[in-house]
């Protein structure tokens, strides 16, 4: 006697559910439970006996505080650590500047950025584990010394934003111009986790038995999703653009000579950045009591010289205040040994350390002589002599005498950069290239003669750049020391850069972020809908493990052993298999079931 169709149907049925509920049976995972409440909340003994099956509340209301600041955390920590890994093109300002205010020299730039990211890692940690222990059906209980933990890295976190905002403001610009390269890798890493979250939220949604929460965790995490998806709308990048239309690399210029490469403003600096490749060289020029223009940066001596050691009692007096025979006895190159700003003394052999100590204050005139000598141009701000000083009044007039009469440079290479009487020194020499330091209106620079703009990076725009380039008027950034800088510079079209990385810029071939708008497109519509794949199958999965496998029974959840549960099998099912009559050729049996013991939660039948 043949099976009906209906029989077999049942059959298959009934075979498909025992199987689909032995794939999916849970095992408890104790000693990794046990790893994890124990690093968490210091329980070692055991996992957590109190189990929190998915979709009821994961702790009590100060457990639920403590993790919901864990969060908080995690994101301001997350945005501070951000912010200041990517201002390390002012690491040497922003070092020099506490220099000056606290009177020693510390890297505390690279000891706050230490410091960041050890406590972000803390933290990412602790949210891991926390995210692992509601996986695995645990409460949640946090050790008082990781909530000490966290208080102090939000501290931390608050208060180093909040003085950095204010001592450091335009480091927030900076942040801003890292978007324009860093967007589509943060794109990329914000859609992978959420992607990876896809998983928990799932189980939650469908464990729940309040359709408040589900809806409010569900309308959360998509608009999360969606406001990620739909990022890349919204981004601008100048790397972003038409293959064949990307200018030529922007012309170096090495910010007082090769400042990580030897000490700076000196005469050793400046033929490092010579040998390195420099297109041209920028410098700052003071003159003395006698009426010697020389290079220094700082109105004091007190930073780059011994002036401490050779007269102790003039540390904070005006640099122009020293005579050029007392600037001759100074040392301009022993101190660049032992603060090591760029920690880059290191690298230097024997002999350039011996050329480092024997460093002087170089000459205006030694300077302008070495850069024709090598056919390099030359840019200098010049510093007025303060009151009392006899060349306070006729300072241009006396740097323009050894840039004629002293020197050997021709005026066409020495980018004029002083506002001061400008109209009087382009009468006096309508060779130099006038050169501005003000965003000023294109009839403005025009009027002034302006061939080239001096401009801090942070000013930094394609429209801009383009707009002054149309009239011929050249942009110079300073100081772009980070490839990445560099790359979108490269990409905005600037002319010529400032730098005090010579050696580490002139090795870039090609922007490190270049991509046609096809190719953008493609790779932020693909990651979408590769991640919209992904997130639909979990959701699927999880909707097909759940569906009719009772959880909850009478407003009451069925207690199983494992993490959340073992899956059972209807009895009725089992029998159905085992001892209905259709299955067999010949006559009905009446058969009793046989009684074994469950394993792993399933009776097993015979």
């Amino acid at each position: 006697m043949g099976r009906s169709p209906v029989s077999l149907s049942r059959l298959k049925l009934g075979k498909l559910k025992v199987v689909r509920r032995q794939l999916l049976q849970r095992y408890e995972h104790q000693p990794f439970v046990s790893c994890l409440a124990g690093l968490y909340g210091c329980q070692w003994r055991r996992y957590q006996r109190a189990k929190a099956q998915p979709g009821e509340c994961c702790c009590s209301r100060l457990e639920c505080g403590s993790f919901a600041l864990l969060i908080v955390t995690f994101f301001l920590t997350l945005i501070f650590l951000y912010f200041w890994s990517e201002a390390q093109n002012d690491y040497n300002d922003f070092d020099w500047f506490n220099f000056g205010n606290l009177g020693f020299w510390f890297p505390w730039s690279v000891v706050l950025l230490v410091v960041a990211a050890t406590l972000f890692t803390y933290i990412a940690l602790l949210l891991v584990l926390a995210v692992c222990l509601l996986s695995e059906g645990q409460r949640l209980y946090l050790h008082w010394s990781h909530k000490i933990g966290i208080l102090v890295t939000l501290a931390f976190s608050i208060s180093a934003t909040a003085v950095l905002s204010d001592l450091w403001s335009k480091e927030w610009t900076t942040l801003l111009l890292s978007f324009q390269i860093t967007a589509p890798f943060l794109h990329l890493g914000g859609v992978s986790l959420m992607t990876l979250l896809s998983w928990p939220i799932a189980l939650h949604f469908f464990r729940m038995n309040k359709r408040v929460r589900q809806v409010a965790i569900l309308s959360l995490y998509l608009a999360v999703l969606f406001a990620l998806y739909l990022v890349p709308l919204g981004m601008y990048s100048p790397c972003i653009k038409e293959e064949g239309t990307l200018g030529p690399a922007p012309t170096l210029i090495g910010h007082r000579g090769a400042p990580m490469l030897a000490p700076e403003n000196t005469q050793m600096s400046f033929e490092k950045a010579v040998e390195v490749g420099g297109e041209g060289l920028e410098t700052d020029v003071t003159i003395s009591y006698d009426g010697v223009p020389f290079l220094m940066h700082d109105s004091t001596l007190r930073r780059t010289t011994n002036v401490h050691e050779v007269f102790p009692n003039r540390t904070d007096d005006p640099a122009a205040m020293f005579t050029w025979p007392e600037l001759e006895m100074l040392s301009a190159g022993s101190w660049f040994l032992w603060r090591d700003p760029f920690s880059t003394a290191s690298s230097l052999d024997l002999d350039e350390r011996d050329q480092v100590q024997n460093q002087t204050v170089p000459t205006l005139k030694e300077f302008l002589n070495l850069a024709a000598q090598h056919d390099r141009l030359v840019i200098f701000d010049l510093r007025r002599p303060p009151r009392g000083h006899p060349y306070r009044d006729t300072w241009i007039t006396r740097t323009l005498e050894v840039i004629h009469n002293e020197s050997v440079i021709n005026s066409s290479q020495v980018l004029w950069l002083p506002a001061d009487q400008r109209s009087v020194v382009q009468e006096l020499d309508p060779e130099l290239q006038q050169t501005s330091g003000d965003r000023a209106s294109i009839e403005e620079l025009q009027e002034e003669h302006i061939v080239r703009l001096n401009l801090h990076y942070s000013y930094m725009s394609q429209d801009q750049i383009r707009k002054y380039a149309s009239v011929n008027i050249s942009t110079n950034l300073y100081v772009i020391s980070q490839p990445w800088l560099y790359s979108l510079a490269w990409c905005a079209g600037v002319h010529s850069v400032t730098t005090n990385a010579l050696h580490i810029l002139k090795k870039l071939q090609r922007p490190l972020f270049l991509m046609t708008p096809d190719e953008y497109s493609l790779m932020w519509i693909l990651t979408d809908i590769v991640s919209a794949f992904f997130i639909t199958a979990v959701f699927i999965f999880h909707w097909w493990r759940e569906r009719g496998l009772p959880f909850w029974s009478d407003s009451r959840q069925v207690n199983e052993n494992g993490p959340y549960s073992k899956f059972r099998t209807e009895r009725s099912e089992v029998q159905g298999i085992r001892w209905n009559p259709l299955f067999f050729d010949g006559p009905s049996l009446s058969l009793d079931p046989v009684h074994v013991p469950p394993v792993h939660g399933f009776p097993v039948p015979i």
